[in-house]
């Protein structure tokens, strides 16, 4: 299973993980979302750690290469509710840092629950069609997808899109979730066509609590994109995550890298 992390133990906040070549983009390094659910998978797997993954917040310092890596965490907080823990991934036997990431995780108290943002409005995944996606042959292998227009975005086309989305994996989860909120096009794209860009930085909330995730199982996540505005090499987005019957699983913020060169 290409998600399978194959992730070990090497010591005190120490870990092996491989990449698979699967995981490699058509233009260079592994695709950001492996990086991101290995963060949150590592942090779940700590001894010390308490509770459950609520934020990650992770920086893109380099390209990360496929093949065997070494994971190092350290905690930075924890106290009886909340942990704060940092992640740091390279090439294995380097010392040159590819990803940084900050988990926060925190036992969910019993608390009275409210909702401002609502689930837009879409026809329902079996009356749309299925789409092939660009990317890493792992990504197609994560996630089915049903959209309405075309992927990729052609220029001028509205940032704002949305798309039903099943894990091919089995059930959701959060590192599966994670994997998920670096899998649509930069939004870049719908503004100037095929651009370079590279994501620098990104950053997720959790909003499920494990009984959502169980609930939401295998079954299709809405997956609604948005952009707001680029310039001087810049480019913002948002996400959010819906299971079927309405719940915010997930949000996410994104900035992206990008220059205007020619295509090809």
């Amino acid at each position: 299973m290409v998600f399978d992390f194959e992730l070990t133990p090497a010591g005190a906040g120490r870990w092996s993980a491989v990449a698979s070549p699967a995981w490699v983009n058509p233009r260079r390094g592994v695709w950001g979302g492996f990086a991101i659910g290995l963060c949150v998978r590592v942090v779940e797997a700590e001894p010390e750690s308490i509770g459950e993954p609520l934020s990650l917040a992770i920086t893109f310092v380099s390209a990360l290469p496929a093949g065997r890596l070494d994971v190092t965490t350290r905690r930075l907080r924890q106290g009886r509710s909340i942990g704060v823990w940092e992640v740091e991934i390279r090439p294995a036997g380097s010392d040159e840092i590819c990803i940084h990431g900050v988990v926060t995780a925190a036992r969910r108290p019993v608390t009275t629950r409210f909702a401002f943002a609502r689930m837009p409005d879409m026809p329902p995944p079996e009356d749309l069609p299925f789409q092939e996606r660009r990317g890493s042959q792992a990504q197609n292998d994560a996630f089915e997808w049903r959209a309405i227009g075309a992927d990729p975005p052609a220029m001028d086309h509205p940032a704002y899109t949305l798309a039903w989305v099943r894990s091919r994996q089995g059930a959701m989860d959060r590192a599966l979730l994670g994997v998920l909120t670096d899998a649509a096009p930069p939004r870049v794209l719908h503004a100037l066509g095929d651009v370079m860009n590279t994501t620098l930085c990104l950053t997720v909330y959790f909003h499920a609590t494990e009984e959502q995730l169980a609930s939401a199982g295998g079954d299709y996540v809405l997956v609604e994109y948005d952009g707001r505005v680029g310039g001087g090499g810049a480019s913002d987005e948002r996400s959010s995550y819906w299971s079927r019957n309405g719940e915010l699983l997930a949000t996410s913020e994104q900035l992206v890298w990008y220059r205007d060169t020619p295509e090809g």
